[in-house]
């Protein structure tokens, strides 16, 4: 079923009627009214809009907008520029397995989550900050009260489209300082403080060098899906778990955002993969240490927990601008 925010039904027919605001409230109220509460607000308006002769559903055809992309709406075409890429992750759980990888992306009018599963997630390897993007057959789902689009197998995802541009006036992620409790699922860009209390072993996998999908094993050698046969690099992964004092959280730490956390680069880090026991120093000079960390709240299938998969990280938080935040806090608790 296709939902249309309240607010986007009002618009829509303030935009092709001369009904003030105050005439328009009236009749809906009335439909309510006439219908004994059996009927949602929103279903009001739909029915005035019918009822004026106004088409909702016009500008759910062709290329959309992000503003007017709204759940329900199946085969979306639209365009904008990615903001932020995520990580691919694979999954295997009781009921089904595959893999799938999302990004942050925005147009003029607004920003939107894409989620691709299955093959369509090889794609995540491909997109940066800037990269311009057309979306061809997705569908939009809603997810914790966030619109997500979702492209499938049958779906399109075409980098660099010729003659697309896309004007985003602010390509920054605001994030926002959240306490570890108040985290929710799809949390796009949230920020916590919190010290280090555990530090679990860094994880090493194969990667193609070309391209940066990963290579499996299969008869003694790694296989690219693309390039085939290949001498494999690693990428590498570290988890720790992370207090405020309200909650504690797993933190997830991909390859950039891993070496801004242990200040090193990629030689050493490989080091560790030959060495393991060398790394316990590192463990041991991480605990303790309060960090803040800039990141997606995302839901580990597996674990059914909420993770946060770090973006960056800052080893050294600056306490006169936490002094500034708490003092602001407080402030404003106050009013």
């Amino acid at each position: 079923m296709i939902k249309i925010p309240y607010e986007h039904i009002i618009g829509k027919i303030q935009q092709e009627s001369d009904i003030s605001e105050e005439v328009l409230n009236e009749k809906i109220n009335a439909k309510m009214k006439q219908l004994s509460g059996l009927i949602s607000r929103e279903g009001a308006a739909h029915i005035v809009a019918n009822e004026l002769g106004i088409k909702l559903f016009d500008n759910v055809t062709g290329k959309l907008q992000i503003k007017n992309i709204v759940p329900g709406l199946r085969n979306v075409e639209t365009v904008g520029k990615v903001l932020q890429a995520y990580e691919l992750r694979e999954f295997n759980t009781n009921n089904r397995q595959g893999k799938v990888a999302s990004f942050l992306m925005a147009d003029e009018t607004g920003k939107i989550r894409v989620v691709m599963w299955g093959s369509q997630a090889d794609n995540i390897h491909n997109l940066k900050e800037g990269t311009i993007v057309k979306i061809i057959g997705s569908y939009v789902k809603e997810n914790s009260n966030y619109i997500e689009l979702h492209l499938n197998e049958k779906s399109k995802l075409i980098i660099d489209p010729p003659g697309e541009t896309v004007e985003v006036k602010d390509m920054v992620v605001k994030s926002e300082r959240k306490a570890i409790n108040e985290l929710k699922e799809n949390d796009n860009a949230a920020e916590i403080l919190a010290t280090i209390v555990q530090v679990f072993e860094p994880r090493f996998f194969e990667i193609c060098p070309k391209c940066g999908k990963r290579a499996k094993p299969e008869e003694g050698i790694f296989v690219c899906a693309e390039h085939k046969n290949v001498e494999p690099d690693y990428s590498y992964v570290l988890n720790l778990v992370v207090d405020d004092g309200t909650d504690n959280i797993r933190a997830v730490f991909f390859r950039d955002s891993m070496e801004k956390l242990l200040n090193a680069k990629k030689e050493k880090i490989l080091e560790y993969r030959q060495n393991p026991e060398s790394f316990e120093q590192v463990k041991n000079d991480l605990l303790g240490n309060m960090v803040k960390i800039n990141g997606r709240a995302k839901k580990n299938l597996f674990f059914d927990r909420i993770e946060l998969v770090a973006n960056s990280v800052d080893i050294n938080p600056n306490p006169e601008e936490e002094i500034r935040r708490l003092d602001e806090e407080i402030k404003n608790a106050e009013k």
